[in-house]
């Protein structure tokens, strides 16, 4: 009768309780992902060729976390479910002005360039099919962003991660220059629309 009771508690213990705080797959439920390019990929082995799938994903969350990344498989939906994954391993903060970034930024990646601008309110997205997702999913909601090198879809998500990596808030420029901030003065001190402070 003992033993029972002592397994009947443990196996309460380990039920999920509905007041207990949310797991870490819940937590990852918030980010929305976005597939930007599928393609074939072939090996070619001794017995011919070999084809499985490759595909480059994006995930966010809407708030100024970001990230990309690529999964390759036999099968197109279990390359979508790695690329989810990768992504989820690659997120980054990406500091905002209002619905813009802080300031212009250009990012390289390989062969690929990306200029990014910060865009007046009521602009929207203007980008092209590799940096638009990555955008919306970060929760920029105007931006003025322009491939500049290779059109390869990999290369120009990837500079548009570094470019996204590069961005400073007014708040963070102030830090590394060793000065106060107020927080009225970080409003004001962040650049306009126009590029200039």
């Amino acid at each position: 009768m003992v033993e029972s009771s002592r397994r009947d508690k443990v196996r309460d213990d380990r039920a999920p309780r509905s007041g207990a705080p949310s797991s870490p797959d819940k937590v990852q439920e918030e980010f929305k992902d976005e597939v930007v390019s599928v393609g074939p990929v072939s090996k070619t082995v001794k017995g011919g060729r070999r084809r499985s799938f490759r595909a480059l994903v994006v995930v966010g969350n809407g708030d100024g976390r970001v990230g990309a990344g690529l999964g390759k498989a036999l099968d197109l939906t279990d390359a979508i479910r790695k690329g989810i994954e990768d992504a989820k391993k690659n997120l980054i903060d990406v500091p905002r002005h209002e619905n813009t970034i802080p300031h212009e930024v250009i990012g390289r990646f390989g062969a690929g360039m990306v200029l990014l601008r910060p865009a007046s309110p009521g602009t929207g997205v203007i980008a092209g099919r590799g940096v638009r997702p990555l955008m919306e999913l970060a929760g920029i909601q105007d931006i003025l962003a322009k491939s500049l090198g290779s059109s390869n879809p990999y290369n120009v998500v990837y500079a548009t991660v570094e470019a996204l990596k590069e961005l400073r808030s007014a708040r963070q420029v102030a830090e590394l220059r060793g000065k106060a901030v107020k927080a009225k003065d970080a409003q004001e001190s962040e650049v306009s629309p126009s590029g200039t402070a």
